[in-house]
């Protein structure tokens, strides 16, 4: 894409988008210039969906991918190229409402008991304690631990949000003995070897052999540990505007949904098949 490219790097960066989603982003649109093998600015609407088309049927991609394409050409042709008419009228699939398998506390437990790495044991740790992303608990600095007022500081989280979250006297113990074990260097609290933090793909490949040497069924991902603090506070009562607050949800909608995966409305509900077997209490006429 060569001078496209460096001018979308430069949109990105003036808008102050995650890293992640400008990785993102730049492999869509060279994929679909690939495709064409012409400069973007050489194509039409035509040809955007012609290509959204190809990758329906020939790589099978789902609605959550091609939204992830369609966002990227969007915002190539409205703020990079300066042709919004191009993606005016592209039409936008719906992605299906699906719920996350929730962990319950002993499944939570185990996986984390079954972890060998100390450190990669106590990253999931955080993330589960205070329910932070996986990107969060790995970008965690010795001085975001605030072992006086008891919180985590989480900077530049997501849309560039800083939060403070509850730190866990548990996770606390946890943080010291890692820390007594491992005496980090530099001010990363999870260095990797080259200095920066430990990178998303060890930590995803070191769960699912844990997840496959414990048996657990269960769509176990990185997020199932911050779906499982929600979830669980959830089931304790805790109210969710609190939830939504520590989870650095913007929308509360976003946090209600945890209220569908929760089974806390369910304890005091009896389904009418429980009361057909019951046996009937015999009564007088009065």
């Amino acid at each position: 894409m060569g001078i496209i490219q460096e001018r979308m790097i430069g949109e990105m960066q003036l808008r102050g988008m995650a890293p992640a989603t400008k990785k993102s982003y730049l492999v869509c649109c060279r994929v679909f210039v690939a495709y064409f093998m012409k400069s973007p600015e050489q194509l039409g609407t035509d040809n955007v969906k012609t290509f959204l088309l190809h990758l329906v049927r020939e790589r099978k991609a789902g609605p959550s991918t091609l939204h992830v394409y369609i966002a990227a050409l969007c915002f190539l042709y409205r703020h990079v190229l300066g042709i919004p008419g191009v993606v005016e009228h592209l039409p936008r699939p719906r992605i299906p409402i699906k719920l996350p398998d929730v962990l319950d506390r002993e499944e939570v437990h185990q996986l984390l008991a079954a972890v060998r790495s100390l450190k990669l044991r106590t990253i999931l740790t955080a993330a589960y304690a205070a329910g932070l992303r996986i990107s969060e608990a790995l970008r965690l600095e010795v001085r975001d631990i605030d072992s006086k007022r008891m919180v985590i500081h989480i900077r530049s989280a997501k849309n560039g949000k800083d939060r403070l979250v509850l730190l866990s006297p548990e996770l606390l113990a946890k943080l010291r003995l890692y820390w007594v074990e491992s005496r980090p260097r530099g001010r990363h609290l999870f260095p990797g070897r080259n200095g920066r933090p430990v990178h998303i793909d060890v930590i995803r490949r070191a769960l699912q052999a844990t997840v496959r040497e414990v048996g657990i069924k269960k769509r176990v991902t990185l997020h199932s540990f911050r779906h499982g603090f929600a979830t669980h506070l959830l089931e304790d009562g805790t109210d969710v505007r609190v939830i939504q607050a520590l989870l650095g949800h913007s929308n509360l909608a976003t946090t209600a949904h945890y209220t569908q995966v929760s089974t806390r409305n369910f304890k005091d509900v009896t389904s009418p098949l429980d009361r057909l077997t019951r046996p009937k209490h015999d009564s007088k006429d009065k």
